[in-house]
């Protein structure tokens, strides 16, 4: 069971696959993580991807894929896994699609996690985090006990400017321009199936897990 998760930032599709990883026992895999587990381990792949990042250049596309089918070649991979964040682009969907066909391997299911761009701007702006422990809260989800405070240090809570309402705008612009033409990418495959993201949690795993069987 191969799975990629599209979604717009905020959607919620990390959250989902770390629970799709879990129930299904197949590995959560994040390009982020990879990327940082071979730079760490100085394999010949991330010292490659190390001097673009260096520079402040983005990894290219090919060697992302190198990178990705590294890992996925991986015993704890037998089963499948879940694909976040990666690919983010066309040209970076036909490089993975290319290099899965060459190995008579594809993609089972595009899970798309739909919800509009005015619910993430909402639900973002609801985020306060402590910049001194890490602790996380949503005012509406998930509010500490003192407005404003830190339950587990009780240092100040801020709205980081990742989740302001002019960033999180931007970063969806940028989502529908170079992410969502994936959404068609992968219906003509026929294996995108889409869910509103606009309910529970819970209901958004059970709809995921009616699909996935």
């Amino acid at each position: 069971m191969k799975i990629i998760m599209l979604g717009a930032p905020g959607a919620g599709k990390g959250t989902q696959a770390k629970m799709i990883a879990d129930k299904y026992q197949v590995p959560h895999i994040s390009t982020g993580d990879i990327f940082r587990a071979n730079i760490k381990n100085g394999t010949e792949l991330g010292v490659e991807a190390k001097k673009y990042m260096d520079q402040g250049l983005l990894v290219p596309d090919e060697l992302t894929v190198k990178i990705l089918l590294d890992r996925v070649a991986k015993d704890d991979c037998v089963n499948g896994y879940v694909l976040d964040g990666f690919p983010r682009t066309i040209p970076q969907a036909e490089v993975l699609d290319k290099a899965l066909t060459e190995l008579g391997d594809k993609i089972d299911y595009a899970i798309n996690v739909d919800v509009p761009d005015e619910n993430i701007i909402k639900r973002m702006g609801g985020r306060r985090a402590c910049l001194s422990c890490g602790a996380t809260y949503h005012m509406e989800h998930i509010p500490p006990k003192t407005e404003g405070t830190c339950d587990k240090c009780g240092q100040e809570l801020v709205l980081r400017d990742d989740d302001k309402p002019e960033t999180v705008k931007n970063r969806l612009d940028v989502y529908h321009k170079q992410t969502q033409p994936l959404i068609d990418f992968y219906s003509d495959k026929g294996v995108l199936k889409t869910v509103d993201g606009t309910v529970d949690m819970k209901e958004v795993f059970a709809a995921i897990c009616a699909i996935l069987g």
